[in-house]
């Protein structure tokens, strides 16, 4: 398995197992490495798009569908709270975890909460609408506010 596929695992293994953004020091205690290699393995993730990070360039805001500061968009799995960036995250993330959860967020049209409970199969049938304003194909161009 190659070094990149090593600290990527890690990455998402630590958000599946606690919900929050690892440090540069977790994953490469991780991975068996030091923390140059692993911000050298970080920047080509980012080229491939599996991580965005803050301004400082190491810390992870995002491992899609993770994300790595309290967000609208709460996921609840059994006793562990995960954020995602989107509506559309949220439900990467119970689908990523192959787990049932509870989804906390809001419309964005009316600020009215919204709540859901989401078993293995997906969501139980309702009335709601998914819209996207930034067509998928532009969601690259800012992830962070798409």
């Amino acid at each position: 398995m190659s070094f990149d596929t090593q600290t990527k695992l890690a990455i998402y293994g630590h958000f599946a197992e606690t919900g929050e953004s690892p440090s540069i020091e977790v994953v490469a205690e991780r991975v068996r490495a030091d923390a140059n290699s692993v911000r050298e393995a970080y920047v080509r993730l980012r080229a491939q798009r599996v991580l965005v990070f803050e301004g400082d360039g190491e810390s992870i805001r995002m491992a899609p569908p993770f994300f790595g500061v309290p967000t609208q968009h709460v996921v609840i799995v059994d006793n562990t709270k995960y954020f995602a960036n989107c509506a559309w995250d949220s439900l990467g993330i119970l689908a990523a975890l192959h787990h049932p959860g509870r989804v906390h967020s809001r419309c964005e049209q009316s600020g009215e909460p919204l709540n859901l409970e989401i078993g293995l199969g997906g969501p139980p049938p309702c009335d709601w609408l998914f819209h996207c304003l930034v067509p998928a194909a532009k969601w690259w161009d800012d992830i962070v506010f798409t």
